[in-house]
C-alpha cells in the first residue's frame, strides 16, 4: 500500500502564504519588498514541483507506471489527476494556468512577470491546500485506499 505524506507540501504551502503576507506589508518599492517578492516567486515554483512529485506518486497507487509517469508532460499528469478525482476539471484548468506562469520563470524575471505572478497566487494558495487535503483523504499515511 503506498502511502503519501503531504507535510513537504503544507510547509510550502506555509511559508508562501506568509511571504505574500510580508510583501504586501512591506514598503512599495522597498528592498523588503523585493525580497519578499522574490521569495514568493521561489516558492510558487517550489510548490509545483513538490505537488507534481506527489501526484505523480498518487497516481502509482491507480496503476501507472512510475518509468511512464516519469516521462508523462504535466498537463498529462494533471488531466490524469481530474481521472482520479484528485482534481477537479475547474481545478486543472487552473494549474494549466499556474504551469504555463511557472514556466515563464525560467525566461523573465521582471517585474511585469512577477505582478502576473502575484495575482495567481491566492487562487494557488487555496488549491495547494485542497490538493493537500484530498492526497492525505485519499492516500495519507494508516488511510485505506479502494484503489490501491
Amino acid at each position: 500500500m503506498l502511502y503519501l505524506n503531504v507535510d513537504h507540501l503544507r510547509r510550502c504551502l506555509q511559508t508562501l502564504s506568509t511571504s505574500l503576507v510580508l510583501y504586501r506589508k512591506a514598503e512599495q518599492g522597498s528592498i523588503d519588498q523585493e525580497v519578499f517578492r522574490n521569495a514568493i516567486i521561489k516558492g510558487y515554483e517550489l510548490a509545483q514541483e513538490t505537488a507534481f512529485k506527489l501526484l505523480k506518486k498518487a497516481l502509482k497507487a491507480y496503476g501507472h507506471g512510475g518509468k511512464k509517469l516519469e516521462a508523462t508532460p504535466v498537463k498529462d499528469i494533471l488531466r490524469l489527476a481530474a481521472v482520479h478525482d484528485l482534481l477537479t476539471v475547474q481545478e486543472v484548468e487552473r494549474w494549466f494556468r499556474y504551469r504555463d506562469n511557472r514556466n515563464n520563470t525560467a525566461h523573465d524575471y521582471g517585474e511585469r512577470f512577477a505582478e502576473e505572478t502575484l495575482v495567481l497566487i491566492p487562487d494557488f494558495l487555496q488549491d495547494i491546500a485542497t490538493l493537500a487535503d484530498v492526497l492525505e483523504r485519499k492516500l495519507g499515511q494508516g488511510e485505506k485506499h479502494a484503489g490501491a
